[in-house]
């Protein structure tokens, strides 16, 4: 892996990966990735000890570990820019995910960037992207808010924000917080659909889909894991709220004799509902008839 000239010549410096590592799934590591973590001098980590269980996973024996946690960044960048304007090439590599993306990075990335280095991504998992794309939420725009403020003013302030983003939001939580972020944003946003991902690529995946208010019920005990939220935006969420409750739509309309595929498609869609829960549900009511 070849470094980079410096901006104003001369020297070579080293090249700054930004390497997207699994989520859950270990099997998820690109090959290109791993082919960079073996290649590289270096490795700014977020937490070294899950950047060496990476290497275990690859066989490979690790490169020199610099840690970068988040709370203290800035502090230590110095020491990573140091060996990149020296031509060493670095791997930047966080604890799961894209790093900078709601995770440490974005701050050496933007240093590195100053200092004349090249930077070059090595893309793959994303916790917002995964659990955008199976939300069966809008997709053509989104806005990654990642972990919201956890109290005060400044939480009031986001939630009154995002009320009026007409894109999808997507939000990182923590799972014993996830049932009262909930109840937030539907206080905060009114009763939008929403989607509920919780511990992506891993054995226990679960992903809801439904309203908030329901949501925050089903979610309402203990919640392990990690959470991605994935919200209506303001625009999507404008859709005018069923009149009247499942069980009398889907009677009704049993009995006024539509198709059940069709029943189960619309109303999933207006309630923002699965639709295999919603057909789950019409076949209990024509069996009860």
């Amino acid at each position: 892996m070849a470094g980079a000239e410096r901006q104003g010549g001369g020297a070579r410096a080293g090249t700054l990966y930004v390497v997207a590592t699994p989520i859950g799934n270990l099997g998820d590591l690109s090959p290109r990735a791993a082919e960079v973590l073996r290649s590289v001098r270096t490795v700014a980590a977020e937490d070294t000890r899950r950047t060496l269980r990476l290497y275990a996973h690859l066989g490979a024996r690790p490169p020199a570990l610099v840690s970068l946690p988040a709370f203290d960044e800035r502090a230590r960048l110095g020491t990573v820019l140091a060996r990149l304007v020296a031509g060493e090439d670095v791997a930047l590599c966080t604890d799961a995910g894209t790093p900078s993306v709601s995770d440490p990075g974005e701050a050496l990335v933007a240093a590195a960037w100053e200092a004349g280095v090249r930077v070059v991504p090595v893309p793959g998992p994303c916790a917002a992207v995964a659990a955008l794309a199976a939300s069966g939420l809008p997709t053509a725009r989104f806005l990654v808010m990642g972990f919201l403020p956890r109290k005060g003013t400044s939480r009031g302030e986001a939630l009154r924000w995002m009320a009026a983003v007409p894109a999808t939001l997507v939000i990182y939580e923590a799972g014993n917080r996830t049932a009262a972020t909930l109840r937030d944003l539907a206080r905060a946003l009114g009763d939008r659909p929403a989607a509920v991902a919780r511990e992506l690529t891993k054995l226990h995946e679960e992903i809801a889909r439904g309203r908030l208010s329901g949501l925050a019920e089903r979610f309402g005990g203990e919640v392990r894991g990690e959470v991605t939220l994935v919200v209506a935006g303001s625009e999507a969420a404008g859709v005018e709220e069923p009149s009247e409750d499942l069980d009398s739509e889907l009677r009704r309309r049993l009995a006024a004799g539509e198709p059940p595929s069709e029943i189960a498609r619309t109303a999933a869609r207006a309630r923002g509902l699965a639709r295999r829960e919603v057909y789950a549900r019409l076949e209990e009511l024509k069996r009860s008839r």
